[in-house]
């Protein structure tokens, strides 16, 4: 009988090949004609009338995380979304499905990131683990009504979908898009972008949008193949103001229903942030600082995030600086068991992350890249004696993504999406 690990290894590496054979055969579309949204980014518009976008990227990283609860692995993390949009009426009909292979080769708890919290596995709450993606991470259809030449409603939403809540998600963020690892603070500003049973109303006027959506608040549970549809019990309202095409900016607040499925307690999450970022030819530079505050039933934490990736040629440079309160006495376990309670504790982490990378090949249209990065930390004296005092992490990948960054489809929402690529 072949041994478990072996079948997720030949597992793996099946979902990676398919992976990269959807990639490259979407890279190698034909446009008929293309149009560009207010980004710049380009999509095909094939001869049936549907204005189709793909957009991906696979990291195959070896990850060497610090200190004692750091472990050494080799994993990818991955994307691909295929967007479409066709005329219906007086407005837009569109359709987008997101798909990732990490219940394969990020499996279990997921890869290993020092101070991340967040869901559960087994019955215990994953704690130094960033968590797999479902294998669907968005499924939804919206509608795009123009009223005259500053204004446009749009409807959206699905079985998983993004609600109006937080910044772009971090692997949709330009600022972010060398960077194979999630913020320590994923999950005080941006792990709703795959909630379940999401309704989005969303309205632009000028510079300016303005969005509702109710959802179910539940986070994902550790089955990553199926969908997580249940009652709706939660709402967010989000503001955007986009003074040129380079800015992005965003206030937003919502109310979570017991997110948690090992935390009791409901949790309002409320955020800001501001994106801005400058596309060519040959590159781009994008930034992104945002401020974010979770509050739960016996603690808040905050975060303040800054980061920003450079472009030039072949050579990308990318940065991260987060300053993120942890729920000291999850990270502690198994030392000690935590059972929530009135006064939790919360402390303070540092991290600061910087790396490089260099397209070495192209193939098919995709962009061969070898990177690496390396984080430092600021640590909290009580989580020394379990976490290490000057912890330091690297990885080490290959990334494959679209060779023509046009085709990219950096900080767009689901109700952009939706809208067909528009922002006002």
């Amino acid at each position: 009988m072949p041994s478990s690990s072996g079948q997720v290894r030949r597992s793996n590496a099946v979902l990676i090949l398919l992976l990269l054979a959807a990639a490259s055969v979407a890279a190698q579309q034909e446009p008929a004609t293309d149009h560009q949204d207010h980004q710049g980014h380009q999509s095909a518009t094939p001869a049936a009338g549907w204005t189709t976008a793909v957009d991906g990227v696979l990291f195959a990283t070896m990850n060497v995380q610090g200190g004692r609860r750091g472990e050494t692995e080799f994993k990818s993390q991955n994307w691909l979304m295929v967007t479409g949009s066709h005329q219906l009426g007086p407005g837009l009909f569109s359709a987008t499905a997101m798909v990732s292979a990490e219940p394969l080769t990020s499996p279990g708890k997921g890869y290993s990131q020092i101070f991340q919290v967040g869901e559960a596995y087994e019955g215990l709450q994953i704690t130094d683990h960033q968590h797999p993606h479902d294998l669907f991470m968005q499924l939804s259809a919206g509608w795009s009504v123009p009223f005259g030449s500053r204004t446009r409603l749009t409807f959206a939403g699905g079985p998983v979908g993004e609600p109006a809540l937080g910044p772009v998600p971090f692997m949709h963020r330009a600022s972010s898009a060398e960077n194979p690892s999630a913020p320590i603070a994923h999950h005080i500003f941006d792990s709703t972008h795959i909630a379940s049973s999401v309704i989005l109303g969303r309205v632009d006027y000028g510079v300016a949008s303005f969005e509702g959506s109710v959802f179910r608040g539940r986070e994902s549970d550790e089955v990553r193949y199926d969908l997580d549809v249940g009652a709706i019990d939660s709402w967010s309202i989000r503001a955007w103001l986009r003074p040129t095409p380079s800015w992005a900016i965003q206030v937003s607040h919502g109310f979570l229903e017991e997110p948690e499925a090992l935390e009791p307690g409901d949790q309002r999450r409320t955020s800001a942030s501001a994106s801005w970022s400058r596309h060519r030819s040959t590159g781009f530079t994008a930034i992104t600082g945002a401020v974010g505050r979770n509050r739960r039933q016996y603690s808040t934490v905050d975060s303040v995030l800054l980061e920003g990736t450079h472009k030039s040629g072949p050579w990308s440079w990318y940065g991260r600086f987060e300053h993120t309160d942890v729920e000291t006495e999850i990270l502690l376990f198994p030392n000690i068991v935590h059972v929530p309670h009135p006064g939790e504790l919360v402390d303070t982490v540092l991290g600061f992350t910087i790396g490089s990378v260099r397209d070495v090949a192209r193939i098919r249209g995709l962009a061969l890249g070898l990177g690496g990065d390396v984080t430092f930390y600021g640590v909290p004296e009580i989580l020394q004696n379990t976490h290490d005092a000057h912890p330091v992490s690297f990885h080490v990948f290959l990334r494959l993504a679209q060779f023509d960054l046009s085709r990219r489809m950096w900080d767009m929402t689901m109700a952009q999406h939706a809208a067909g690529g528009h922002a006002h």
